[in-house]
């Protein structure tokens, strides 16, 4: 019995490890490549092809911080959200998912 609590103790932990520690007030100098698309209301990209762009202001930090993280790792398609992703550090993302979750 202990060695089954030791374990999901241990898989809880790693995978809470997974995600570092944001903060929203450093992320204010990075949403300048967010709100273009995620700022505006019913906002609709026309590349690579015409679809609504997704609310990111309240979805979960950890939401956020693992699709930037697919992102980079290319693991999401999408074109210009890889390049974006691809230019972010794990702080970077870190605190861009503290800004839009805590909103």
């Amino acid at each position: 019995m202990f060695n089954k609590l030791l374990a999901a103790s241990l898989v809880a932990a790693a995978s809470t490890a997974a995600f570092a520690q944001g903060d929203a007030e450093a992320a204010k100098t990075k949403i300048a490549m967010c709100v273009g698309c995620h700022g505006i209301p019913g906002y609709k990209a026309s590349f690579p092809s015409v679809y609504s762009v997704p609310k990111i202001v309240g979805q979960s930090p950890k939401y956020i911080e693992s699709a930037l993280q697919a992102y980079k790792k290319g693991d999401r398609s999408h074109p210009s959200m890889r390049a974006i992703a691809g230019s972010l550090s794990e702080k970077d993302m870190a605190d861009l998912a503290a800004y839009y979750g805590a909103k």
